[in-house]
């Protein structure tokens, strides 16, 4: 396959990871807000997952905004 090919079909499957990252944040999310809006401690495991899905994200779209600047190079 191209370079280009190569980078569209990554590009696509860190788009997926994105995705598939946020939705499992979004539960420790919403332990987090449940915690909050009964004013009572949010468990520590939901602060955790909440951090390390985050990190994940954002080191994820690093490495997709790194993807698109390599494909728009080629272009």
């Amino acid at each position: 396959m191209s370079k280009k090919g190569d980078l569209k079909k990554a590009i696509e499957e860190s788009e997926r990871e994105i995705e598939a990252l946020e939705k499992k944040r979004m539960r420790s999310q919403s332990a987090l807000m449940e915690a909050h809006i009964n004013n009572v401690a949010p468990n520590a495991s939901d602060i955790e997952y909440f951090k390390i899905y985050s990190n994940l994200i954002e080191l994820e779209r690093k490495n997709l905004r790194q993807l698109n600047s390599e494909l728009n190079k080629l272009k």
